[in-house]
């Protein structure tokens, strides 16, 4: 039974979960979006929040502490300026996961864990493929 556990520990020591909160907190604010094991997208995802909601006052303080949780400056920088900006009338629920399926080989149920406001960039990519065949055409034409 599950009664008084406050997380989950994800079998692994107290420095490796760390080190993968921490590892995959910073992927999911670099990329915005990433992809992982359902249980690991739940965990992850109550750190990530807690940072957000933390990064929407920018202090001192503030700062200091998600310095403390992420240890790649940048990312911080984007986290203050960027996603919370972007984040700062929603009252919570910053991200959302969308199942994908199992994997193959250990059927462990894969999900994508995104940054609600994310958008895939479609346009960016039909526009570069666009640009690609004209290219491709003045060559065939030459």
């Amino acid at each position: 039974m599950k009664h008084r556990r406050g997380f989950n520990p994800l079998e692994r020591s107290s420095a490796h979960r760390k080190a993968l909160h921490r590892n995959m907190v910073t992927s999911l604010f670099r990329y915005e979006r990433i992809k992982t094991t359902k249980a690991k997208a739940l965990e992850i995802r109550r750190s990530a929040e807690k940072l957000i909601t933390r990064a929407k006052v920018d202090s001192v303080h503030n700062r200091r502490i998600v310095s403390s949780r992420l240890f790649d400056a940048g990312i911080v920088a984007k986290l203050f300026t960027n996603i919370a900006v972007r984040m700062k009338e929603r009252p919570g629920g910053y991200t959302r996961i969308l199942k994908l399926g199992e994997r193959y080989g250990d059927a462990a149920e894969i999900v994508i864990l995104e940054l609600v406001d994310y958008h895939l960039d479609i346009e960016k990519a039909e526009k570069k493929a666009k640009k690609e065949r004209k290219a491709a055409a003045k060559k065939t034409a030459n």
